[in-house]
């Protein structure tokens, strides 16, 4: 497969965008809200609304049956449960292994004895730097979940082919499990 690249007439070919101020609009505990005046490569200015999140980890398990595990959770800005792979948010400086492995025992009580990357993404980069790391974790034993306290959640296994008739019909949105489940896939394709 090639890639052409094209480029508008008169238009440079290194875009960038440089911060002129910054205004924050709110600091949380887990983002910060700011509001950049920014000028752009071509000499125009712009205003971008920017979401700081020091970002997450998603952790696709597999059981010794292919079974996935996954959290169903409310997820308060949609206003109905989805059902998602275990996951969390990163604090400032830990290694995102670490958070995931911490994330699998929170949430689904299991303990990984591999524990592999898939590979990372930015979902929302029009608005957010918030990038998400994916790993594989499989040889599971299993113990008692012990999530946050403010985190309601239940554990759901499900076999891996289902999962993907799920994400492919649309019934799966959560981006994390998407694309980590599309991972998996190229990556059983590949070493076929």
């Amino acid at each position: 497969m090639s890639v052409t690249w094209t480029t508008a007439v008169g238009a440079e070919s290194a875009y960038f965008e440089r911060c002129t101020h910054s205004t924050t609009v709110f600091e949380g505990r887990i983002m910060k809200v700011r509001c950049d005046n920014v000028a752009l490569s071509n000499g125009s200015c712009a205003i971008r609304e920017v979401v700081d999140h020091v970002g997450g980890v998603g952790v696709l398990a597999f059981d010794d049956d292919d079974q996935v595990l996954l959290v169903k959770q409310y997820r308060y800005p949609l206003g109905r449960e989805l059902l998602e792979i275990p996951a969390g948010t990163l604090s400032l400086g830990e290694d995102p292994a670490h958070c995931g492995r911490r994330e699998l025992s929170e949430e689904t009580g299991a303990v990984a004895g591999r524990f592999e990357p898939l590979g990372s993404f930015v979902p929302t980069p029009g608005f957010s730097g918030h990038k998400l790391y994916l790993f594989m974790a499989t040889e599971l034993e299993f113990g008692e979940c012990h999530p946050d306290e403010d985190e309601l959640l239940f554990v759901i296994r499900m076999p891996f082919s289902d999962l993907v008739e799920r994400v492919m019909n649309g019934t799966i949105e959560d981006a994390k499990t998407v694309v980590s489940v599309l991972m998996m896939l190229a990556l059983r394709s590949t070493s076929k």
